[in-house]
């Protein structure tokens, strides 16, 4: 073989190695414990609460926050995003109590103070959310409401599927699919979406997980088995991780009643950001009066 052959030959070996060694080492970031957002509580906003443990219904030990009165109040649960901790959601307690809102905050398994040591990124987390639930249908608790940030958007979306106890949904930022997800986070830093590296990044993180296929963590499938319950969806319209069609794909794959609200010029999660007294008096309105 001629030595310019060979040279290419190696170099294309080595090019393939880094791929995959780079893919591997992003599968184990993305499924690894991560750091929790910084400490942020109800006492910084003088509001009542208690800490509370609970189990998941596959028995992993949870933490979290009750805030508010605790007695006859419906409850919103906030499914927080993942790669952080439930005190990143702190700031909107007031505006949910003042309200007439008790609000469960918890940290999803592999997160802040919660136990376990992986994260699956919304596959085996709705385990989590059903265990909520189950703590506060223990309380006496009968009015449920979700609302999911980020990929807890698309977690809230497939337990209030499966969930009858939950009485409406809104989803800030839901994605249809992880891979989409990979996408948009390689073209925001790089400029290009690099498909065949996040499809090896999905396949990785799945090996990582023990055969587990993230297709299981898509609410696209089931957010049609929501209704008649009304889900409120709000999406930015310059999301770089949730594009238009996925938003829109999820939109009309959900049952009536439903509402789609786009803040235009907003990236991922920040509708609350760009218009933020809108953003409480829609969610508190549809609360209000769905739950």
């Amino acid at each position: 073989m001629p030595p310019v052959l060979v040279d290419v030959l190696v170099a294309l070996i080595v090019l393939i190695a880094i791929i995959l060694i780079a893919a591997w080492l992003l599968a184990g970031r993305a499924t690894r414990r991560w750091k929790p957002d910084p400490p942020c509580t109800p006492d910084e906003y003088q509001l009542p609460f208690e800490h509370v443990t609970f189990t998941a219904r596959d028995g992993v030990r949870l933490g979290g926050r009750l805030t508010g009165e605790q007695g006859r109040r419906p409850v919103v649960i906030f499914c927080a995003g993942l790669f952080g901790s439930m005190d990143g959601d702190t700031a909107l307690l007031p505006v949910f109590y003042k309200a007439g809102f008790d609000v469960l905050q918890f940290d999803w398994r592999g997160h802040g103070i919660s136990d376990g040591q992986r994260v699956t990124l919304g596959v085996d987390e709705s385990q989590d959310l059903i265990g909520a639930m189950d703590f506060l249908q223990a309380r006496g608790v009968k009015r449920i409401g979700l609302l999911g940030f980020s990929l807890g958007g698309g977690i809230a979306l497939r337990v209030a599927a499966e969930d009858k106890r939950v009485v409406c949904v809104v989803a800030d930022g839901a994605n249809r699919h992880l891979f989409h997800v990979i996408q948009g986070a390689f073209r925001d830093k790089v400029g290009l979406p690099l498909k065949p590296l996040a499809g090896l990044v999905v396949r990785f993180i799945e090996l990582r997980l023990g055969g587990i296929s993230l297709d299981d963590a898509s609410p696209l499938g089931e957010v049609g088995e929501i209704s008649p319950r009304p889900v409120l969806f709000i999406h930015g319209g310059s999301d770089p991780f949730v594009p238009l069609a996925d938003q829109q794909a999820l939109f009309d794959a959900c049952g009536d009643p439903k509402d789609l609200w786009r803040v235009e010029g907003a990236g991922h999660r920040e509708a609350e950001k760009i218009e933020p007294e809108a953003y409480r008096e829609r969610v508190i309105g549809f609360f209000k009066a769905k739950l």
